[in-house]
């Protein structure tokens, strides 16, 4: 009979990654954990850090609060979002794909990460957009 993956997986090679730049985790999750070389970064939404409100401005504001959110947990872990190999975005709205590829270059050099963007019906909170990334970074997390 096979272990259960979580008795088995060693915790030890697991580092957790938080940033008070960024808002706190709004469910059972971390904001990014470190493991093997590479940082995964949770989904973030518009949330202000400080308030923890969705930014209630246009799209585009959203979408800056995100990518300032992604980029504030990688610097926590010694990265930035250069170091990113792949990136998944979520909108509630595909109309707004030709803003974010616009808004994703003031944040990312060439080359940049792989990449999905999806269409969705909701979030969480009602947020419009929502991205994670996996990025290449140091396992020691300096």
């Amino acid at each position: 009979m096979r272990a259960p993956l979580h008795s088995t997986l060693n915790m030890s090679k697991k580092k957790i990654i938080h940033s008070k730049d960024a808002p706190e985790a709004i469910g059972a999750y971390s904001q990014a954990a470190l493991a093997g070389g590479m940082l995964y970064i949770s989904g973030q939404i518009p949330l202000d850090p400080e308030s923890m409100e969705m930014v209630d401005a246009s799209f585009d504001a959203a979408a800056h609060r995100a990518f300032q959110n992604l980029a504030a947990i990688a610097a926590a872990a010694g990265c930035d979002l250069n170091d990113a190999v792949k990136v998944n975005i979520s909108l509630t709205d595909l109309s707004n794909f030709g803003a974010v590829n616009e808004i994703m270059a003031e944040y990312f050099r060439e080359p940049f990460p792989a990449r999905a963007a999806v269409g969705v019906a909701a979030l969480p909170r009602g947020a419009p957009i929502e991205i994670e990334a996996v990025l290449a970074a140091d396992s020691s997390g300096n």
